[in-house]
């Protein structure tokens, strides 16, 4: 499978609000995901295959030291073929070359092994607090 990547590649709303509800089990939700990252993120990655949008991360970011991983998405039939690895190797270098210091990711515990293990991220504890 012939995957290309690339650094704040080039999406259409409707693309990223289908990959999103694929990844996250919701309906679609008519999000402007074009508005929002180019309003609050250091950059995102594309993946695509043939054209179709097969991977998407979003890197927000603090607009100094501090970036982070969030929206992480491949598509069902490209998953376990290292297309999220490739997503998230990308942040890391373009975060790095924007003179971020910190990447920061948090993840549900069944995702524990991807980040930590394949992707590189050390443990850290930190808290959330549910809003709604």
């Amino acid at each position: 499978m012939n995957v290309e990547y690339e650094w704040r590649g080039p999406f259409s709303s409707d693309e990223v609000d289908a990959l999103h509800a694929e990844g996250f089990g919701h309906r679609l939700l008519g999000h402007d995901w074009r508005r929002q990252v180019e309003s609050h993120s250091l950059g995102w990655v594309c993946a695509r295959s043939d054209g179709r949008l097969v991977g998407w991360v979003n890197v927000p970011w603090d607009g100094d030291t501090h970036a982070f991983i969030i929206d992480t998405l491949v598509a069902v039939d490209h998953r376990r073929g290292g297309v999220g690895k490739r997503l998230i190797e990308t942040c890391i270098v373009e975060a790095r070359a924007a003179g971020c210091e910190w990447l920061h990711v948090d993840f549900d515990e069944h995702l524990r092994t991807f980040y930590i293990e394949a992707c590189g991220f050390d443990p850290a504890p930190a808290g959330v607090l549910p809003l709604t």
